[in-house]
């Protein structure tokens, strides 16, 4: 499951992730189950609005190394792949 942050393009943090999701980019979210739910309660909800499927990590620091960044995330997404 976590993989997928590593094979395919993809977007660490809340601002990345909300604009991409924004601009329908977004393929799979994933969310920190030990992340502030006033951070990630929005988020979550519009994941849900535009049909992007939402899976959560149980922790903030799993999440990021498996986002390939030294600290926690409390949300990341793949990114659609490009189609040629």
């Amino acid at each position: 499951m976590l993989n997928q942050l590593k094979e395919g393009p993809a977007h660490v943090g809340l601002k990345q992730s909300k604009r991409a999701l924004q601009e329908g980019k977004v393929a799979k979210a994933f969310v920190a189950e030990d992340a502030d739910p006033h951070v990630t309660r929005a988020f979550v909800a519009e994941c849900a609005a535009a049909g992007v499927d939402v899976d959560y990590v149980d922790s903030m620091l799993r999440l990021g190394h498996a986002a390939g960044i030294d600290r926690g995330a409390a949300v990341a997404v793949v990114l659609k792949q490009e189609s040629v």
